[in-house]
């Protein structure tokens, strides 16, 4: 579990692909001491095993439907990619509770600069609608934000300076793709709302009624 809020960037170093799948090589530009083979990091907001580990550099695999869901699949040497380790024990939850899980991507439909930040329109999925709402939380790349608007199939995000350095926000312009995490805690009051709904109910009875056992004979 981690919290959206970024620890620092990397630099992907290599990028190795096995039909669908691929593995990372990824340089930490930010003190990694702890960091071991088999812990779990945030890349992007995608949670990845640590697979392999030197200095400051670790390895990842990433897999088919983590490629095919995420923006991991476009990242090539050079890329600059945000990085968060887990949550531990006694930490601050200074964000929101991230998952590392993306629900979708989004693209960036434009920028625009204000006094001291910069407001930020992103478009996404409809199926991502239900669960993103005004002064809300999403994680986008992995950044715990706050929705500021919302309208139709785009909301907007303000990253103030010291995100935009501690980030690659500082990188990202219109068209470029974005990694999407809504707030779980809508996705569970959806699905327990369904749970007590009178359609659930529904679809939970048996067609085997009074009725139908006397219309056959019973």
């Amino acid at each position: 579990m981690f919290t959206g809020i970024i620890e620092g960037t990397g630099r992907v170093k290599s990028v190795q692909k096995e039909k669908e799948s691929y593995q990372l090589e990824v340089a930490v530009d930010f003190d990694c001491e702890g960091l071991a083979v088999g812990d779990s990091i945030a890349v992007n907001g995608c949670c990845l095993t640590i697979t392999s580990f030197l200095g400051n550099t670790f390895w990842a695999d990433v897999s088919h439907v983590t490629a095919h869901l995420t923006t991991l699949s476009q990242v090539k040497p050079g890329s600059a990619v945000n990085l968060e380790r887990p949550l531990r024990k006694g930490d601050r939850v200074g964000g929101h509770i991230v998952q590392g899980h993306i629900d979708g991507m989004g693209k960036i439909i434009s920028v625009t600069e204000q006094e001291n930040a910069r407001e930020f329109e992103i478009s996404f999925s409809p199926m991502l609608a239900r669960y993103i709402v005004e002064k809300g939380s999403i994680a986008v790349d992995g950044v715990s934000l706050t929705v500021c608007a919302c309208d139709g199939m785009t909301f907007k995000v303000v990253i103030i300076p010291h995100t935009q350095l501690k980030t690659t926000f500082d990188d990202l312009g219109p068209g470029d793709p974005v990694n999407l995490e809504v707030d779980v805690l809508g996705k569970y009051l959806e699905k327990l709302t369904f749970l007590d709904s009178e359609a659930f109910h529904q679809t939970d009875r048996s067609e085997i009624t009074k009725e139908f056992l006397k219309k056959y004979g019973f």
